[in-house]
Protein backbone atom coordinates (compact mmCIF):
# COMPACT_ATOMS: atom_id res chain seq x y z
CA UNK A 1 0.00 0.00 0.00
CA UNK A 2 1.26 3.53 -0.81
CA UNK A 3 2.10 5.83 2.07
CA UNK A 4 -0.30 8.72 2.54
CA UNK A 5 -0.72 11.93 4.53
CA UNK A 6 -3.94 13.09 6.13
CA UNK A 7 -5.04 16.74 6.23
CA UNK A 8 -6.57 17.51 9.62
CA UNK A 9 -7.87 20.58 11.40
CA UNK A 10 -10.90 22.10 13.08
CA UNK A 11 -13.93 22.86 10.90
CA UNK A 12 -13.65 25.98 8.71
CA UNK A 13 -9.86 26.37 8.83
CA UNK A 14 -9.57 25.94 5.05
CA UNK A 15 -8.34 22.37 4.79
CA UNK A 16 -10.91 21.26 2.20
CA UNK A 17 -10.24 24.36 0.10
CA UNK A 18 -6.55 23.48 0.27
CA UNK A 19 -7.26 19.86 -0.58
CA UNK A 20 -9.23 20.98 -3.65
CA UNK A 21 -6.33 23.14 -4.78
CA UNK A 22 -3.98 20.18 -4.32
CA UNK A 23 -6.08 17.70 -6.20
CA UNK A 24 -8.71 19.60 -8.18
CA UNK A 25 -10.95 16.84 -6.80
CA UNK A 26 -13.59 19.45 -5.86
CA UNK A 27 -14.28 18.15 -2.36
CA UNK A 28 -17.17 20.06 -0.78
CA UNK A 29 -15.80 23.24 0.81
CA UNK A 30 -18.55 25.12 2.62
CA UNK A 31 -18.97 27.70 5.36
CA UNK A 32 -20.28 25.27 7.97
CA UNK A 33 -18.83 22.48 10.12
CA UNK A 34 -18.47 18.97 8.70
CA UNK A 35 -18.37 19.99 5.04
CA UNK A 36 -16.26 16.84 4.64
CA UNK A 37 -17.97 13.82 6.18
CA UNK A 38 -16.21 11.04 4.32
CA UNK A 39 -12.45 11.14 3.81
CA UNK A 40 -11.61 12.31 0.30
CA UNK A 41 -8.50 10.67 -1.12
CA UNK A 42 -6.46 12.60 -3.67
CA UNK A 43 -3.59 11.38 -5.84
CA UNK A 44 -1.16 14.30 -5.98
CA UNK A 45 1.52 14.78 -8.62
CA UNK A 46 4.90 15.51 -7.00
CA UNK A 47 6.55 18.51 -8.72
CA UNK A 48 10.18 17.86 -9.65
CA UNK A 49 12.33 20.10 -11.84
CA UNK A 50 14.76 17.24 -12.35
CA UNK A 51 12.13 15.34 -14.33
CA UNK A 52 11.72 18.37 -16.62
CA UNK A 53 15.49 18.50 -17.21
CA UNK A 54 15.62 14.80 -18.05
CA UNK A 55 12.73 15.21 -20.48
CA UNK A 56 14.63 17.95 -22.34
CA UNK A 57 17.79 15.83 -22.60
CA UNK A 58 16.25 12.44 -23.39
CA UNK A 59 13.25 13.60 -25.48
CA UNK A 60 11.12 10.55 -24.56
CA UNK A 61 7.74 9.62 -26.03
CA UNK A 62 6.19 10.32 -22.64
CA UNK A 63 7.13 11.65 -19.21
CA UNK A 64 5.49 10.39 -16.01
CA UNK A 65 5.87 12.09 -12.61
CA UNK A 66 5.56 10.29 -9.31
CA UNK A 67 2.57 10.77 -7.02
CA UNK A 68 1.62 10.77 -3.35
CA UNK A 69 -1.75 10.20 -1.65
CA UNK A 70 -3.37 12.86 0.53
CA UNK A 71 -6.58 12.34 2.50
CA UNK A 72 -8.94 15.14 3.54
CA UNK A 73 -10.27 14.05 6.92
CA UNK A 74 -13.51 15.25 8.56
CA UNK A 75 -13.18 18.28 10.87
CA UNK A 76 -12.63 17.54 14.54
CA UNK A 77 -14.22 19.23 17.57
CA UNK A 78 -13.79 19.05 21.35
CA UNK A 79 -14.87 15.68 22.69
CA UNK A 80 -13.83 13.74 19.61
CA UNK A 81 -11.91 11.23 21.74
CA UNK A 82 -15.27 10.38 23.34
CA UNK A 83 -17.07 10.22 20.02
CA UNK A 84 -18.47 13.76 19.94
CA UNK A 85 -19.37 15.17 16.51
CA UNK A 86 -17.61 13.00 13.97
CA UNK A 87 -14.93 12.09 16.49
CA UNK A 88 -14.91 8.33 16.08
CA UNK A 89 -14.75 8.65 12.31
CA UNK A 90 -12.00 11.26 12.47
CA UNK A 91 -9.86 9.14 14.76
CA UNK A 92 -10.37 6.03 12.64
CA UNK A 93 -9.38 7.92 9.49
CA UNK A 94 -6.30 9.49 11.05
CA UNK A 95 -5.14 6.12 12.35
CA UNK A 96 -4.95 4.90 8.75
CA UNK A 97 -2.58 7.63 7.48
CA UNK A 98 1.20 7.62 7.84
CA UNK A 99 1.72 11.33 8.48
CA UNK A 100 -0.37 14.34 9.48
CA UNK A 101 -0.75 17.69 7.74
CA UNK A 102 -2.31 19.90 10.40
CA UNK A 103 -3.94 23.04 8.99
CA UNK A 104 -4.50 25.95 11.39
CA UNK A 105 -6.40 29.12 10.59
CA UNK A 106 -4.25 32.25 10.72
CA UNK A 107 -6.50 34.70 8.87
CA UNK A 108 -9.36 36.98 9.85
CA UNK A 109 -12.56 36.91 7.78
CA UNK A 110 -15.99 37.84 9.17
CA UNK A 111 -17.61 35.95 6.31
CA UNK A 112 -16.08 32.63 7.39
CA UNK A 113 -17.27 31.70 10.87
CA UNK A 114 -14.88 29.99 13.26
CA UNK A 115 -16.33 27.05 15.14
CA UNK A 116 -15.10 28.57 18.44
CA UNK A 117 -16.00 32.16 17.61
CA UNK A 118 -12.53 33.67 17.22
CA UNK A 119 -9.23 33.11 15.41
CA UNK A 120 -6.62 31.52 17.68
CA UNK A 121 -4.36 28.92 16.01
CA UNK A 122 -2.63 28.03 19.28
CA UNK A 123 -5.96 27.17 20.92
CA UNK A 124 -7.06 25.26 17.82
CA UNK A 125 -3.88 23.20 17.82
CA UNK A 126 -4.28 22.41 21.50
CA UNK A 127 -7.86 21.21 20.93
CA UNK A 128 -6.73 18.64 18.38
CA UNK A 129 -3.63 17.71 20.38
CA UNK A 130 -5.77 17.11 23.46
CA UNK A 131 -8.21 14.84 21.63
CA UNK A 132 -5.44 12.78 20.05
CA UNK A 133 -3.52 12.53 23.34
CA UNK A 134 -6.65 11.43 25.21
CA UNK A 135 -7.20 8.66 22.67
CA UNK A 136 -3.54 7.63 22.91
CA UNK A 137 -3.78 7.50 26.70
CA UNK A 138 -6.63 5.00 26.34
CA UNK A 139 -4.50 2.91 23.97
CA UNK A 140 -1.43 2.96 26.23
CA UNK A 141 -3.48 2.20 29.35
CA UNK A 142 -4.96 -0.92 27.76
CA UNK A 143 -1.55 -2.03 26.52
CA UNK A 144 0.02 -1.44 29.93
CA UNK A 145 -2.53 -3.75 31.53
CA UNK A 146 -1.47 -6.56 29.20
CA UNK A 147 2.22 -5.79 29.68
CA UNK A 148 1.91 -5.92 33.47
CA UNK A 149 0.21 -9.31 33.31
CA UNK A 150 3.03 -10.60 31.15
CA UNK A 151 5.65 -9.27 33.58
CA UNK A 152 4.29 -10.98 36.69
CA UNK A 153 6.85 -13.77 36.34
CA UNK A 154 9.68 -11.27 36.72
CA UNK A 155 11.05 -11.63 33.17
CA UNK A 156 13.52 -8.77 32.63
CA UNK A 157 12.46 -8.07 29.06
CA UNK A 158 8.80 -7.95 30.08
CA UNK A 159 9.57 -5.65 33.02
CA UNK A 160 11.48 -3.37 30.66
CA UNK A 161 8.42 -3.17 28.40
CA UNK A 162 6.30 -2.12 31.37
CA UNK A 163 8.85 0.54 32.27
CA UNK A 164 8.79 1.95 28.73
CA UNK A 165 4.99 1.81 28.62
CA UNK A 166 4.76 3.81 31.86
CA UNK A 167 7.26 6.31 30.46
CA UNK A 168 5.07 6.80 27.38
CA UNK A 169 1.95 7.16 29.52
CA UNK A 170 3.55 9.79 31.76
CA UNK A 171 4.75 11.74 28.74
CA UNK A 172 1.22 11.80 27.28
CA UNK A 173 -0.25 12.74 30.67
CA UNK A 174 1.90 15.87 30.57
CA UNK A 175 0.08 16.87 27.38
CA UNK A 176 3.01 16.08 25.11
CA UNK A 177 2.67 14.11 21.84
CA UNK A 178 4.38 10.73 21.65
CA UNK A 179 6.54 11.90 18.72
CA UNK A 180 8.42 14.25 21.07
CA UNK A 181 9.45 11.46 23.47
CA UNK A 182 13.05 10.29 23.22
CA UNK A 183 13.26 6.52 23.68
CA UNK A 184 15.76 3.75 22.98
CA UNK A 185 15.35 1.05 20.34
CA UNK A 186 13.01 -0.98 22.56
CA UNK A 187 10.87 2.11 23.07
CA UNK A 188 10.73 2.79 19.33
CA UNK A 189 9.52 -0.76 18.73
CA UNK A 190 6.81 -0.45 21.40
CA UNK A 191 5.65 2.90 20.01
CA UNK A 192 5.34 1.33 16.57
CA UNK A 193 3.34 -1.56 17.95
CA UNK A 194 0.95 0.78 19.77
CA UNK A 195 0.31 2.80 16.57
CA UNK A 196 -0.27 5.96 18.59
CA UNK A 197 -1.90 8.89 16.82
CA UNK A 198 0.51 11.44 18.28
CA UNK A 199 3.53 9.37 17.24
CA UNK A 200 2.88 10.13 13.57
CA UNK A 201 5.17 12.72 11.96
CA UNK A 202 3.49 16.10 11.48
CA UNK A 203 3.65 19.16 9.23
CA UNK A 204 1.91 22.37 10.29
CA UNK A 205 0.31 24.52 7.61
CA UNK A 206 -0.64 28.06 8.60
CA UNK A 207 -3.52 29.12 6.34
CA UNK A 208 -2.94 32.87 5.98
CA UNK A 209 -4.45 35.78 4.08
CA UNK A 210 -2.91 37.23 0.93
CA UNK A 211 -1.01 39.98 2.77
CA UNK A 212 0.64 37.49 5.14
CA UNK A 213 1.85 34.89 2.65
CA UNK A 214 5.47 36.06 2.71
CA UNK A 215 6.13 37.25 6.26
CA UNK A 216 3.22 35.95 8.32
CA UNK A 217 1.20 37.90 10.91
CA UNK A 218 0.46 38.02 14.63
CA UNK A 219 -1.29 34.64 14.47
CA UNK A 220 1.65 32.89 12.81
CA UNK A 221 4.07 34.49 15.28
CA UNK A 222 2.12 33.07 18.21
CA UNK A 223 1.87 29.70 16.53
CA UNK A 224 5.58 29.44 15.78
CA UNK A 225 6.36 30.09 19.45
CA UNK A 226 3.88 27.38 20.41
CA UNK A 227 5.53 24.69 18.25
CA UNK A 228 9.15 25.80 18.71
CA UNK A 229 10.11 22.71 20.74
CA UNK A 230 8.33 20.16 18.55
CA UNK A 231 10.98 19.89 15.83
CA UNK A 232 8.19 20.02 13.24
CA UNK A 233 8.19 21.97 9.99
CA UNK A 234 5.73 24.86 9.58
CA UNK A 235 4.85 26.47 6.26
CA UNK A 236 2.60 29.37 5.25
CA UNK A 237 0.00 28.82 2.55
CA UNK A 238 -3.06 30.80 1.51
CA UNK A 239 -5.72 28.24 0.63
CA UNK A 240 -7.77 30.88 -1.17
CA UNK A 241 -4.84 31.97 -3.31
CA UNK A 242 -4.07 28.35 -4.15
CA UNK A 243 -7.73 27.80 -5.07
CA UNK A 244 -7.55 30.81 -7.42
CA UNK A 245 -4.33 29.51 -9.00
CA UNK A 246 -5.90 26.07 -9.52
CA UNK A 247 -8.71 27.65 -11.55
CA UNK A 248 -6.28 29.05 -14.15
CA UNK A 249 -6.00 27.06 -17.36
CA UNK A 250 -2.31 27.11 -18.29
CA UNK A 251 1.00 26.70 -16.54
CA UNK A 252 2.08 30.12 -17.83
CA UNK A 253 -0.99 31.81 -16.33
CA UNK A 254 -0.43 30.10 -13.01
CA UNK A 255 3.23 31.09 -12.82
CA UNK A 256 2.43 34.69 -13.77
CA UNK A 257 -0.11 34.77 -10.91
CA UNK A 258 2.44 33.27 -8.51
CA UNK A 259 5.15 35.75 -9.49
CA UNK A 260 2.74 38.67 -9.13
CA UNK A 261 2.28 37.52 -5.54
CA UNK A 262 6.04 37.72 -4.98
CA UNK A 263 6.43 33.93 -4.80
CA UNK A 264 8.75 31.55 -6.66
CA UNK A 265 6.27 28.69 -6.86
CA UNK A 266 2.71 27.82 -5.79
CA UNK A 267 2.26 27.07 -2.10
CA UNK A 268 0.81 23.67 -2.97
CA UNK A 269 4.18 22.69 -4.48
CA UNK A 270 5.92 23.44 -1.18
CA UNK A 271 3.21 21.56 0.67
CA UNK A 272 3.45 18.48 -1.55
CA UNK A 273 7.25 18.35 -1.30
CA UNK A 274 7.12 18.85 2.48
CA UNK A 275 4.56 16.04 2.75
CA UNK A 276 6.74 13.79 0.58
CA UNK A 277 9.70 14.48 2.87
CA UNK A 278 7.52 13.93 5.94
CA UNK A 279 6.68 10.44 4.70
CA UNK A 280 10.44 9.77 4.42
CA UNK A 281 10.25 9.23 0.67
CA UNK A 282 12.78 9.86 -2.08
CA UNK A 283 12.63 9.76 -5.88
CA UNK A 284 14.67 7.81 -8.39
CA UNK A 285 14.29 7.93 -12.17
CA UNK A 286 14.27 5.67 -15.18
CA UNK A 287 15.15 7.32 -18.49
CA UNK A 288 14.84 5.98 -22.02
CA UNK A 289 13.44 6.87 -25.43
CA UNK A 290 10.00 5.46 -24.65
CA UNK A 291 9.64 6.95 -21.18
CA UNK A 292 11.23 9.16 -18.57
CA UNK A 293 9.64 8.40 -15.24
CA UNK A 294 9.95 9.31 -11.56
CA UNK A 295 9.47 6.54 -8.99
CA UNK A 296 8.86 6.78 -5.25
CA UNK A 297 10.79 4.68 -2.74
CA UNK A 298 11.37 4.97 0.97
CA UNK A 299 14.52 6.69 2.09
CA UNK A 300 17.10 3.99 2.87
CA UNK A 301 15.75 1.44 0.42
CA UNK A 302 18.20 -0.90 -1.29
CA UNK A 303 18.37 -1.79 -4.97
CA UNK A 304 15.97 -4.78 -4.97
CA UNK A 305 13.28 -2.83 -3.10
CA UNK A 306 13.55 0.04 -5.57
CA UNK A 307 13.26 -2.43 -8.46
CA UNK A 308 10.16 -3.90 -6.83
CA UNK A 309 8.41 -0.54 -7.09
CA UNK A 310 8.36 -1.06 -10.86
CA UNK A 311 7.37 -4.72 -10.73
CA UNK A 312 7.58 -7.45 -8.10
CA UNK A 313 9.41 -9.67 -10.60
CA UNK A 314 12.21 -7.10 -10.75
CA UNK A 315 12.74 -7.45 -7.02
CA UNK A 316 12.51 -11.24 -6.96
CA UNK A 317 14.96 -11.70 -9.82
CA UNK A 318 17.21 -8.72 -9.09
CA UNK A 319 20.77 -9.22 -10.35
CA UNK A 320 22.25 -5.73 -10.34
CA UNK A 321 21.48 -2.11 -11.14
CA UNK A 322 23.15 0.35 -13.45
CA UNK A 323 23.19 3.68 -11.63
CA UNK A 324 23.87 7.19 -12.92
CA UNK A 325 23.91 10.20 -10.62
CA UNK A 326 21.47 12.88 -11.77
CA UNK A 327 24.17 15.59 -11.76
CA UNK A 328 26.43 13.46 -13.96
CA UNK A 329 23.64 12.83 -16.47
CA UNK A 330 22.74 16.53 -16.70
CA UNK A 331 26.34 17.72 -16.85
CA UNK A 332 27.40 15.21 -19.52
CA UNK A 333 24.12 15.28 -21.44
CA UNK A 334 23.38 11.62 -22.20
CA UNK A 335 23.72 8.04 -20.99
CA UNK A 336 26.30 7.32 -23.68
CA UNK A 337 28.54 10.17 -22.56
CA UNK A 338 28.17 9.10 -18.93
CA UNK A 339 29.40 5.62 -19.89
CA UNK A 340 32.30 7.09 -21.86
CA UNK A 341 33.31 9.11 -18.80
CA UNK A 342 33.22 5.99 -16.61
CA UNK A 343 30.54 7.53 -14.43
CA UNK A 344 27.99 4.70 -14.55
CA UNK A 345 28.00 2.56 -11.43
CA UNK A 346 27.20 -1.16 -11.34
CA UNK A 347 25.56 -1.87 -7.99
CA UNK A 348 24.44 -5.03 -6.21
CA UNK A 349 21.74 -5.97 -3.72
CA UNK A 350 23.22 -3.94 -0.86
CA UNK A 351 23.27 -0.64 -2.72
CA UNK A 352 21.29 2.07 -0.89
CA UNK A 353 19.37 4.17 -3.38
CA UNK A 354 20.01 7.92 -3.35
CA UNK A 355 17.48 10.62 -4.15
CA UNK A 356 17.85 11.49 -7.83
CA UNK A 357 19.53 8.27 -8.95
CA UNK A 358 18.83 7.27 -12.55
CA UNK A 359 18.57 3.48 -12.54
CA UNK A 360 18.29 0.57 -14.93
CA UNK A 361 17.68 -2.86 -13.41
CA UNK A 362 18.97 -6.20 -14.64
CA UNK A 363 16.92 -9.15 -13.43
CA UNK A 364 16.15 -12.78 -14.14
CA UNK A 365 12.86 -14.56 -13.42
Amino acid sequence: MPLKSGIVGLPNVGKSTLFNALTNAKALAANFPFATKEPNVGIITVPDNRLDELEILVKPQKTIPTTVEIVDIAGLIKGASKGEGLGNQFLANIREVDAIIHVVRCFEDDNVVHVDGSVDPVRDKEIIDTELILKDLETVEKRLERLKKGAKGGDKAALRQVEIGQQIYSHLEEGKPARSLEVDEDGIDLLKEMMLLTAKPILYVCNVDEDSILSGNKHTEAFLKCVAEENAETIYVSAQIEADIAELDTYEERMEFVQDMGLNEPGVNRLILASYKLLNLITYFTAGEKEVRAWTVRNGAKGPEAAGVIHTDFEKGFIRAQVIKYEDFVNLGSEAKVKEAGKMGIEGKDYVVNDGDIMHFLFNV
